[in-house]
Formats: structure tokens, C-alpha cells, sequence
């Protein structure tokens, strides 16, 4: 309807609007970024069935691992691969011979060829010169040239590293043959005029180069961060399913594609319908359980409590819903509570086919908030317990299992 549209984008200007690349495909991560959220792993038939999911969707990249991890991670990466997917599947790997060779020996489309930038990362983590930095990733990009495959070079920690040094090593990897430049938010520091401004340098400064971006959710701006980039022309955005990552995760899969259609109408080419189904998939694979206040796909993304808000909605969506819950494949709740009216209450009998007066209305509501409000709280605090201690033990294998294994190899466990 003309009228939502007007609405959704209100506060978007047209002039933000033509900075949009005419392309945008995602470049999901939630197979390779997704799977290093501590404590989660995927089997080879669960990568498999989120890929074809992914896949049937209409996302058009994704990096499902690093082949080079394991036994399992290689035959995983090689599934999809053979899988016969219409997106284009890449395989991870650091600026290592062994690590090409192995997504050359899974089949994939192309490869993802990472290192550090930033002189906190050279000084601390490799321990290299941004000479010697340089001198690897051409020789890592021609290698995977050399050897059939496509390349995506990415640098860790690209925003805070010199910018100098950042056109220097990518111009270096371009020519060399790499045809994507991935740019990195590592521990989700940017702001999105910040990165508005530097995605205008990196612009200036870049030899012709497809552009691409990666955030980190650290402080929570990931998806926003991602979306200036976006209005700056940037056409490859990195996401990940439920926003799973490393520490605080990633950009939000559902968000980006959601913010893109609802708040920009830009047509992602993304099965909306199909986004809340994928979420809950991903949910129950991973271990992480959604938020009950995430975005989109949390629990009460569509729920309603407030007397004056349940009335507004039942009266028109719109006014507090930005979008229609069925266009991604939900259902709207009304919460019975302290703040509940008599709007909701109205609405439920009405479907169960019952009318009453005005009084028992009256009395209904007052019986619904009583209750709510003396209800005690025990249960609640077990649960948080509970789910607190769940976690810390899911987190990988246990303290004790680590010193079984030690003991096996033959390291004696600590008295």
C-alpha cells in the first residue's frame, strides 16, 4: 500500500536513497563466522540443510568454513560445494599455501583469503612486519589465482589499521587478481557516519574493486553500520542468521534484509516468508537461543501487552508494528498481564464466539491484572538460573573432559 510505503520511509531523504548500489547480494557467514560463536559447532548434514536453506531463499554468496580446520570442516565445506547450489560458495582461508590448497581440494567457487592489518594485530598477534604482511598476501592471492579459484581478499581489523597502509595492501592484492575487497569492523567499533566517511576514502583511494563489508556487533551498531555502507555504494554486506558470531556476533541476516526492503523498498531478492522458519532452524542447530526481544525474530517482536498498544494494533497494524508479521511467516500475540485493556480481552472472546456486557468486561480485566500482579515470581528466577548454568556448561567440552583428553595424550593433569 502507497500509505505504508510512505510511512516505512518517512525519515529516509531520497538523496540517501540514491546512494544504493543497483545491486545488493548478501554475503552470509553464518556457515564459517556463525559456527566460531564459542561453543557451537555444525555437523556436515547440518550445514548442509542451513546452506539449502540459505540457498532457497535466494542468498547469493556464502562462506561455509575453513577447510582447513578439520577432518569434518573440510568434508562439510566440500558438501556444500558439491551440493549443486545456485549461490556462490567460498571457503575461508588464512594467507597459507595449505590453507588454499585445501578449498581448492573442496571444490569451491572461490576463497576468502584473511589477514590482519591493524599495527595492534602485527605487533601482538603475527608478529610481522607490514612488509612481510604485504609481500604473503600477494603471494596468497596469485597462489589461489594460479590454482583456478576466484579471490575475496580480507583484511581483520581494517578500520582501525592505517588507512595508508590499508590502500596500499589492497591495491597490492587487486592487481594481483583478488576481485573483491572485504572490509572489517573486527571488534565493532564504527559508528555510521564514521564509516560513511571512511567507506568515501577507501572509494578515493582504491584501485576499481568490488567493495564489501563485515561488522562485528560489540556496541550493538552492526546492522546500522552496515547499512551506511550500503548507502555508500557498497554492494556485498556480510551477515550471519540470529546475528551468532564471535563474542557479541554479527550483522543480523533478518534485520539487514529486512531493514533493505521495509525502510529503503529496495528488493533484496530474498524469500521473506521463509526468514522466521530459518531463524528458529538456525536457533535449534547452533544452541543460542534468540532473544525474547530480538528484532524480527524474537519472541515478542510481534507481542503485544499494553492496553493502548493492543487497541492501536487491532485497530491498524501499522501504528505499532513497522511491519506485517505474515510477510515473514509469523503469527501476532496479545500478552494477558498488568497493562492488559479491554481491547485485547474484546478481541480474544470475539473470536472464541462469545459476547459479553460491559460489566463482566470490566470485572474480566481487573480478574486478568489481579492475577498478573500476584503472581509470584519463583519460577522465573529458576528459569534464569537454570539457563545461566546451561550455558556455561555448553560452552565446549567441560573442565574436566579437557583434562581427560590431556591425560590421554599423555600430559598429567594438575594435582
Amino acid at each position: 500500500m502507497e500509505e505504508e510505503k510512505l510511512v516505512r520511509n518517512y525519515v529516509l531523504e531520497k538523496e540517501v536513497i540514491k546512494g544504493l548500489p543497483e545491486k545488493v547480494v548478501i554475503w552470509e557467514e553464518t556457515l564459517r563466522d556463525g559456527e566460531q560463536t564459542p561453543g557451537v559447532f555444525f555437523t556436515v548434514d547440518e550445514k548442509l540443510k542451513i546452506a539449502k536453506m540459505l540457498d532457497d531463499m535466494g542468498v547469493g554468496i556464502m562462506d561455509v568454513g575453513i577447510p582447513v580446520v578439520s577432518k569434518e570442516e573440510f568434508k562439510a565445506v566440500k558438501a556444500v560445494a558439491n551440493e549443486g547450489l545456485k549461490a556462490t560458495i567460498i571457503g575461508a582461508a588464512r594467507t597459507v599455501r595449505s590453507d588454499i590448497d585445501a578449498c581448492v581440494e573442496a571444490d569451491v567457487d572461490e576463497t576468502s583469503i584473511f589477514v590482519a592489518c591493524s599495527d595492534l594485530h602485527l605487533k601482538y598477534k603475527l608478529q610481522m612486519t607490514r612488509e612481510k604482511v604485504l609481500d604473503i598476501s600477494v603471494e596468497s592471492v596469485q597462489y589461489a589465482r594460479d590454482h583456478g579459484l576466484k579471490v575475496s581478499f580480507v583484511t581483520e581489523d581494517t578500520v582501525r589499521a592505517d588507512l595508508d597502509f590499508v590502500t596500499e595492501l589492497y591495491n597490492a592484492c587487486t592487481e594481483a587478481g583478488a576481485q573483491r575487497a572485504v572490509l572489517c569492523d573486527t571488534v565493532g567499533v564504527m559508528t555510521p557516519s564514521a564509516m560513511q566517511w571512511w567507506i568515501g576514502e577507501i572509494k578515493k583511494r582504491f584501485k576499481p574493486v568490488q567493495l564489501s563489508v563485515h561488522c562485528h556487533n560489540d556496541l550493538g551498531m552492526a546492522v546500522a553500520n552496515t547499512l551506511a555502507a550500503i548507502e555508500c555504494g557498497v554492494e556485498i554486506p556480510h551477515t550471519t542468521v540470529n546475528g551468532i558470531g564471535e563474542r557479541s556476533g554479527n550483522a543480523s541476516f533478518e534485520e539487514l534484509v529486512l531493514g533493505l526492503e521495509m525502510l529503503y523498498d529496495y528488493r533484496t531478492g530474498i524469500d521473506l516468508s521463509k526468514i522466521y522458519e530459518l531463524s528458529r532452524t538456525v536457533e535449534e542447530i547452533s544452541g543460542i537461543p534468540i532473544a525474547i526481544n530480538k528484532p524480527i525474530v524474537g519472541y515478542n517482536a510481534f507481542s503485544h501487552e499494553s492496553g493502548i498498544h493492543a487497541d492501536g494494533v487491532l485497530k491498524k497494524t501499522l501504528t505499532y508494528e513497522p511491519i506485517d508479521c505474515e510477510t515473514i511467516g509469523r503469527t501476532r500475540r496479545f500478552i494477558f498481564g498488568k497493562h492488559t485493556g479491554q481491547a485485547a480481552v474484546a478481541d480474544k472472546l470475539e473470536k472464541a464466539g462469545i459476547t459479553a456486557t460491559p460489566e463482566q468486561m470490566t470485572k474480566l480485566v481487573e480478574g486478568i491484572k489481579e492475577m498478573a500482579e500476584h503472581k509470584g515470581k519463583k519460577e522465573q528466577v529458576e528459569f534464569i538460573k537454570i539457563f545461566r548454568e546451561r550455558e556455561d556448561e555448553r560452552r565446549g567440552i567441560s573442565d574436566r573432559e579437557f583434562w581427560d583428553i590431556a591425560k590421554n595424550t599423555g600430559i598429567e593433569p594438575p594435582k
